[in-house]
């Protein structure tokens, strides 16, 4: 269990004992919740039963139904669902969220050049020094791109106004010319940072099981980025374990079951509050101590209290029907939302002075045996509530989404009763019903049959007394009738059975071609689904890390007129499309005419993630490939000096000039030219001699 801390001093809260209205105030607002979503709760019962293939206390079988099995198409088509949403997602091998610049960046120059083989006068003015000797900040003379880069790049416009009689906006014209996007630079630094920082709290696993949860039951929610103070093992010289205690953000999945939201809310914006329940054990209660602003006497108080955590009446069928009726583990509520001012004064809370003017608050709350263990104000500025909720299908009218499972429960319905009526057939027609007339039997006997058994008959003709009857088989029909639901299925979901291995496709669809194009259709079907998670999850996370690396301040350098991209449709595109059609523009590149229109570092770096590929890795920065150029440009001068000594005869291996070495093409002379030796001479004439070498005959 994670929990966010504030970095924001003065907005700590000592609770105290005359806080029981305010916890009464959360435990109300969470009952009027729960008793809200009483019927969202019944549909994700439904669909958990649908998906693990029980039959709930509604199904009534009748006693000549002897088949109870449940075909479990529904945990088939989540399943692929689940699949092709992470697949989509993590196509790139990377969180798909991306830091670009602003089209027109405010506060910083887009771009700014300077050309290195300048005029001496030039240089001479970049060699002037300005703030003060030994700032670290003078530019050198003969300064290059990279010192441009480590002076200046990161930094905002006031960092730039200094020198802009020397540093000129825009892209440089010259052949020479270094252009460096300082808005670009903070973008990438930005973008990296924050993936780190997704990367080292396993925000790709949690997303993924917010994915589930999505197609399950309709509405996945990740919380974050929120403060946690994480341990990392280190040694010291002795060999002593010293752990780095650092505050890095953090993101969780918060189960659906354990998510309340305002019920007038249809979306996180009109969230006016939010409270996620938690079931803790004693250590996950005590280690809450360890948190900044958590009271140590109010936990310790909870704890002696004992546990207070009861079942809610679907956590029995989530569970299995698991018979445990003591849960030894706390209820603890987290409350995020819109507070009253004077509430809040009353529970404790030490208003600054910047809110005297304000009426509520919004402030983050724990309670636990009606105890308030925390109490601190929003500390994130803008204000926000550290929770996405990304539905798999969007309700207008309601907070939670529609999930797989609940458009399919008509035709799961149906193919387990078609299913029941072909087992039942098919036990029925497999086996004899007998008809005995008594009144021909000798009474008494056991009438029931099995092989060797022996009828004793009295009267009427042989064979007249016992046969038997043989029922026919229509399971055939019914399986037919299975397969049309299942058909239904598949269009009412969207999720195609072929899609996830089930075979029966003829035709065209039967080619390698016609499969591609099958799956390219049935991937359209995603398409809206992984644009949802866009719009409701990654866009507001990326949003919520940009505006918590900009307030906490991790890497100044990182900071600058910057926006987010959500980036989990671009993978709809298949990455062997995506590639062919960058090299495609490669090689439309390859034309003089067109090659200037055409950012080639910027088209590697897609080509990179297409072929899933780490281009930080693989493609080289501006500097660097300046520099790999200039290595590539100097060995092929020295190939061609070679060359030429070669085509003289000299060797540069042999300096002796003995001939020993390698032999090299040379270059054939022409007719009618000096040391041509050819049949197309002109009879007659003499032969022409080898040029003069020092008067050597």
């Amino acid at each position: 269990m994670a929990e966010e801390d504030s970095n924001a001093e003065g907005f700590m809260i000592e609770p105290k004992s005359g806080s029981e209205e305010l916890a009464g105030y959360v435990q109300q607002k969470f009952i009027d919740v729960e008793s809200s979503r009483k019927d969202e709760e019944e549909r994700w019962l439904d669909a958990y039963r649908q998906y693990r293939g029980l039959y709930g206390p509604e199904t009534q079988f009748t006693s000549t139904e002897k088949s109870q099995v449940f075909i479990k198409v529904t945990k088939t088509k989540v399943l692929a669902a689940y699949g092709q949403i992470t697949d989509v997602l993590f196509a790139g091998q990377r969180f798909p969220i991306g830091i670009e610049a602003t089209r027109i960046p405010e506060g910083v120059e887009e771009a700014v050049h300077f050309d290195p083989k300048a005029p001496e006068e030039l240089l001479e003015d970049l060699s002037k020094t300005y703030g003060f000797a030994g700032d670290g900040r003078e530019v050198p003379p003969g300064a290059t791109e990279q010192t441009m880069r480590d002076l200046y790049v990161g930094n905002l416009k006031e960092e730039l106004q200094p020198i802009e009689d020397k540093l000129k906006p825009g892209y440089g014209k010259t052949p020479t010319a270094q252009t460096i996007s300082p808005a670009q630079e903070a973008a990438k630094k930005m973008e990296k940072l924050i993936l780190d920082q997704l990367e080292e709290s396993s925000a790709s696993k949690h997303l993924r099981s917010t994915a589930f949860e999505m197609a399950l039951f309709g509405t996945g929610i990740l919380k974050g980025p929120f403060a946690l103070e994480k341990e990392y093992p280190n040694w010291s010289e002795e060999g002593e374990y010293v752990p780095v205690v650092k505050t890095v953000p953090k993101v969780e999945n918060v189960s659906i079951w354990n998510f309340y939201p305002d019920s007038d809310a249809k979306n996180m914006d009109e969230c006016e509050f939010i409270i996620q329940r938690h079931r803790l054990s004693h250590s996950e209660l005590r280690a809450l101590k360890k948190r900044p602003y958590f009271k140590d006497d109010a936990i310790d108080d909870c704890i002696g209290m004992g546990t207070n955590y009861v079942r809610k009446w679907w956590e029995t069928d989530l569970e299995d029907y698991r018979n445990s009726f003591n849960v030894d583990r706390f209820e603890v509520l987290e409350f995020w939302g819109n507070l009253d001012k004077d509430m809040a004064e009353e529970a404790g809370l030490d208003i600054p002075k910047e809110f005297d003017d304000v009426d509520t608050l919004q402030v983050n709350c724990w309670v636990c045996h009606n105890t308030i263990l925390r109490l601190v104000i929003n500390p994130f500025t803008p204000k926000r509530i550290p929770y996405c909720a990304s539905p798999f299908e969007l309700n207008p009218y309601s907070f939670f989404g529609v999930g797989l499972a609940e458009n399919m429960s008509d035709t799961q319905s149906l193919m387990n009763g078609f299913m029941r009526m072909a087992v039942d057939n098919a036990v029925l027609s497999g086996n004899l019903v007998f008809e005995i007339d008594e009144t021909n039997m000798v009474p008494g006997q056991d009438l029931s049959v099995y092989p060797g058994k022996v009828f004793r008959r009295q009267g009427g003709a042989p064979g007249q007394s016992l046969f038997g009857t043989k029922y026919p088989n229509v399971s055939q029909e019914n399986m037919m009738m299975f397969d049309k639901a299942r058909s239904i299925a598949d269009d009412a979901t969207g999720i195609p059975s072929y899609s996830h291995g089930q075979t029966g496709v003829q035709g065209t669809g039967r080619t390698a071609a016609g499969i591609s194009m099958l799956m390219g259709a049935a991937q359209l079907s995603i398409k809206s689904v992984v644009k949802n998670i866009d719009d409701y999850l990654l866009q507001p996370l990326g949003e919520a890390f940009y505006a918590f690396n900009m307030q906490f301040n991790f890497d100044p350098q990182a900071k600058g007129d910057l926006e987010v991209k959500s980036r989990g449709t671009e993978s709809l595109m298949k990455n062997e499309v995506r590639s062919q059609r960058l090299l495609q523009l490669l090689q439309i590149s390859n034309n003089p005419s067109l090659a200037a229109f055409v950012k080639l570092p910027v088209v590697l770096r897609e080509l990179a993630k297409s072929m899933d590929l780490d281009a930080d890795k693989l493609i080289n920065d501006e500097r660097e490939a300046y520099i790999q150029a200039e290595i590539i440009k100097a060995a092929g001068e020295g190939m061609q000096g070679q060359q030429q000594e070669t085509a003289q005869g000299l060797n540069p291996q042999d300096p002796s000039g003995g001939g020993a070495g390698n032999i090299g093409v040379g270059n054939a002379p022409i007719p009618e030219e000096p040391g041509f030796s050819g049949t197309d001479q002109p009879q007659g004439a003499p032969p022409q001699m080898p040029p003069d070498l020092g008067g050597m005959q």
